[in-house]
Parts: structure tokens; sequence; C-alpha cells
């Protein structure tokens, strides 16, 4: 008889611990949301004001969005650019910026940026602060981003970035080729979400 209010104190504390355990993991198991950027289907473009059209694309690059919660301003954005895929539709512009007076592929063949905040700012568009790296040069800049498909699990996420060559060590122009310093970044992003709660977004 002892034995058995024995054993049944032993079953009760054991289910009792497994209870408490559950409640302790049960955030962890808690899914985020998890999307995926497609680039098969987006693109990053740049264009700089110069005496002849400087305008590409590039051609190899993969970028990841990352919610540690389902507040949308967790995000975290991340682009790794193959700088050697520039496409400008012309092989001396193409070469000229693969080489040291700008990409300077064979020392820093990647261009990245990996956001640091995000805020929305209105009911679909945010401003994302982040650094981006080109020529081994690392400067804080602002992405400025709009939503379409809202609410939907996919959508489509177009904005822009400028910035001055300069301030990382592109001082030169192409042969016969007048560039000015400001350069615009154009990116137009599909994502999906494929498992995970929707996000929240500020009302």
């Amino acid at each position: 008889m002892e034995f058995m209010i024995r054993s049944g104190k032993i079953a009760v504390a054991a289910a009792t611990f497994v209870a408490v355990l559950g409640l302790a993991v049960a955030p962890a198991r808690a899914q985020n949301p998890v999307y995926k950027i497609v680039p098969v289907s987006s693109s990053i473009k740049f264009n700089v004001k110069a005496s002849v059209a400087l305008v590409g694309s590039f051609d190899k690059w993969e970028a990841t969005l990352t919610f540690p919660s389902p507040d949308v301003e967790s995000g975290v954005l991340d682009v790794e650019i193959q700088a050697a895929s520039v496409n400008t539709g012309s092989g001396m512009k193409d070469g000229k910026l693969k080489g040291k007076d700008f990409f300077n592929v064979t020392q820093n063949p990647t261009i990245t940026f990996h956001s640091t905040k995000i805020v929305q700012t209105g009911p679909t568009t945010f401003e994302v602060d982040g650094d981006f790296t080109i020529r081994g040069v690392t400067k804080p800049e602002k992405l400025v981003l709009t939503l379409t498909g809202k609410g939907t699990g996919s959508g489509e996420i177009k904005g822009s970035m400028a910035f001055d060559r300069k301030d990382y060590g592109m001082n030169s122009n192409i042969p016969f080729i007048k560039i000015a310093d400001h350069v615009e970044v154009d990116v137009d992003l599909k994502a999906t979400r494929t498992s995970g709660p929707p996000l929240v977004y500020k009302q």
C-alpha cells in the first residue's frame, strides 16, 4: 500500500515536471514568419547620370528576409551581390566597372547590404537602415521600401537607395564617359511566406 502511494506521488511529480517543462519550452517552439525571396522574378538595378547612359543590373545575387518575431520591424534584410555579374549591356562598360577603379571584383567579389533597423513609416512604407559594403568599404546607408500584397502572405517589395560612389573610393570615370557621383540603386523583390504566422504591422 505504501509502495502504491509512493508510486502515485512519483507519477504526479513526474507529470507536473513534464507539464512545467512543456510550458518552459513552448516559446521556443513558437514559429516565426519565414519568407523566401525568389531572385528569378526579382531584380537589383542601378543607374548613374552620365554623358552616356549608364544603367545596369546584377545577374547573380541572393537575398534573405528573416523575422525573429511576427513584428514587421523585427525583420532583417540581407543582400549579397556577385559584383562580377554586373550587366550594362556593354562589354566595355562591364569590364571597366569590374576593374580596380570601380568594383575591383578580384579583391572584393561581393557587394552586400545588411539591415540594422527597419521602421514602418506608413501603412505600406518602410525605411531600412543598414551597412552597405562595396570595394571592401562599409558605410551606413538607407533603403526606402514600399510593400504591395500586405497581409496576403506574398508580395512585392520595391525600393531605392542612393549613395555617393566617391565615398567608397570610386573616383574615376569610364574612358570618354563623364559619370556623376550620385548612384541610384533600385530593388524589386518578390517575397512569399513559406511558414509561420503572418506579420504584424502598425495600424
